[in-house]
């Protein structure tokens, strides 16, 4: 990834979740030490990066997307020095290394809110969103937590309201005061300076809101009663997300980065309708260098239609010089190998032509830890939860703990190899059989397949920053596209199925392929030379 060229573009990212990675001081929960202890195996992978989640001060209410201390390393994670090590073998072994930066919110323990809170004319009086109650006491105005009720809590200190999207625990900083952004301009600067390659930056289009309140609109006026599952969906969320005026402070954070050389920048854009936030953070070369919505991460099915749906308008001619990112796992949403099969048993068949797939979409990509063992969704007993999500909404949506069970390592180990004392979250015995040891002595095992897909991948440069056409060659449930040169097919569904013949060389096939103009249940190919 270099500042004067588009390198960066295609790179693959693999994204650690620091609680669940691995343990090395027996308390349960994963630490920088692990992390740095299984760089070796992350590289292995043939990815070109890591993405590592919130190991800051926090007092982990949201673990660690509440942050009470943006320059320090919260002590069940290890010591700043601890992260410049983690750091420093990244980079022996060709790693970039990207951290969140969580811009949009602070935990209420931070400094910050602890200043703001006492007084309505102290220092950083200003820094957070406060307004008045209604004559009546009631919250300022209609917004709803994404988290499940009034976006605001009151705070007696004050006599005034507060915002939070998310957790009362998580208050919104105004971001668009010129002396907030300064401070978050600095920490941002003080890891650079420390040397990460990047940031993703965590709910970036909730760092502004509208300045005047005005109330969300209503999605219908007469919803049904099982129509939606939280307040929060009742409305049209466009006055508490997607300020138009993000955009010049993504240009100022663009500009801190490019005095570095070669950093990266990728976006977490959630909302009902990302796309058009993604496009415009992305736009040129002065913003954001892609973004990733929540598109194929709440998707429950995956179809030809699907894919195009999130993929196309990224590749009309007027939204070229924006690039997106695609996860289809995550630490936030179930695993995909689960979603996509319905929560039956999950298929390696299915894990293979996923990762075939997501990396074979024009833009980067970022595979989640285990995806490269196709995983399965963690059962978490409701006793074990610990997502306030989960605890929240039980049980009519899942939360996220089941995607945050601890990787396993070693099948016969304790605790699989993640940890000598109890996890914070459980290890979901059917989640043992995918250990990372017992899939590196089977050739034939998805971690092998990943490491030989990524490899194939390296030698394609048209799969990495080439362009892309949907083409029409088959029918539901294929999808066929070319990246350059590259003639990209996957059989989406567990049938076989009839496909039309194809001329050209096989460059890479996954579960039996398309010979015979037949489809292999799950199949996927990648060509070159057809016509």
């Amino acid at each position: 990834m270099d500042k004067n060229s588009d390198s960066w573009r295609g790179a693959v990212f693999y994204q650690i979740y620091p609680r669940s990675f691995l343990d090395t001081n027996g308390d349960g929960i994963g630490d920088l030490p692990g992390v740095t202890k299984k760089l070796e195996y992350v590289a292995s992978i043939g990815v070109d990066g890591v993405w590592l989640s919130p190991f800051f001060k926090s007092p982990m209410r949201d673990f660690g997307y509440d942050v009470s201390d943006y320059l320090d390393v919260d002590p069940i994670f290890g010591t700043l020095a601890d992260f410049d090590r983690l750091l420093a073998r990244a980079h022996e072994l060709g790693l970039k290394v990207i951290i969140d930066q969580v811009l949009s919110h602070t935990s209420d323990l931070h400094p910050w809110f602890v200043e703001s809170r006492q007084s309505r004319t102290g220092a950083r009086a200003d820094w957070y969103v406060w307004a008045e109650a209604k004559p009546d006491g009631t919250p300022p105005n209609n917004w709803q937590s994404i988290f499940s009720g009034p976006s605001w809590t009151w705070d007696m200190q004050r006599r005034q309201y507060y915002l939070h999207n998310f957790l009362p625990s998580q208050p919104a900083l105004i971001v668009r005061d010129p002396e907030v952004q300064s401070a978050l301009l600095d920490v941002c600067r003080f890891w650079l300076d420390r040397g990460v390659d990047g940031f993703r930056l965590d709910a970036v289009n909730h760092a502004m809101c509208d300045p005047e309140l005005r109330d969300n609109p209503l999605r219908c006026e007469t919803p049904g009663p099982a129509q939606f599952a939280k307040p929060h969906d009742f409305q049209k969320v466009v006055h508490n997300i997607s300020h138009p005026d993000v955009i010049p402070f993504l240009e100022k954070l663009r500009r801190l980065t490019d005095q570095y050389g070669d950093r990266f920048m990728v976006a977490e854009v959630g909302g009902a309708q990302p796309l058009s936030d993604m496009l415009a953070y992305t736009e040129g070369t002065k913003r954001l260098h892609t973004a990733y919505s929540f598109d194929f991460l709440e998707a429950e099915t995956l179809t030809p239609d699907v894919v195009r749906q999130f993929v196309a308008p990224w590749l009309k001619a007027e939204n070229l010089a924006s690039w997106p990112a695609w996860a289809f796992s995550n630490h936030d949403r179930p695993r995909a190998i689960s979603r996509f099969s319905h929560n039956e048993t999950a298929d390696p068949k299915l894990g293979k032509l996923l990762l075939t797939l997501l990396i074979a979409l024009r833009g980067n990509s970022f595979i989640y830890q285990g995806e490269e063992l196709g995983l399965p969704q963690g059962h978490v007993p409701f006793d074990r939860l610990t997502d306030p999500e989960a605890i929240s909404n039980w049980p009519v949506t899942l939360g996220r703990d089941g995607t945050r069970t601890p990787m396993p390592w070693v099948a016969k180990a304790v605790q699989g190899g993640f940890s000598d004392g109890e996890p914070w979250l459980p290890l979901d015995p059917e989640q043992v059989k995918y250990a990372v040891d017992g899939q590196g002595a089977e050739p034939k095992s998805l971690l092998h397949f990943t490491r030989a897909l990524l490899k194939t991948r390296r030698q394609l440069p048209d799969l990495i920053d080439g362009d892309m056409q949907f083409l029409d060659e088959d029918q539901d449930p294929i999808l066929t596209f070319r990246r350059g040169d590259v003639l990209c097919r996957f059989n989406l569904s567990a049938e076989p199925v009839e496909s039309l013949p194809q001329t050209g060389d096989v460059l890479f096939d996954v579960n039996g392929g398309f010979g015979g103009g037949v489809a292999k249940p799950y199949a996927a190919e990648w060509r070159r030379g057809w016509r």
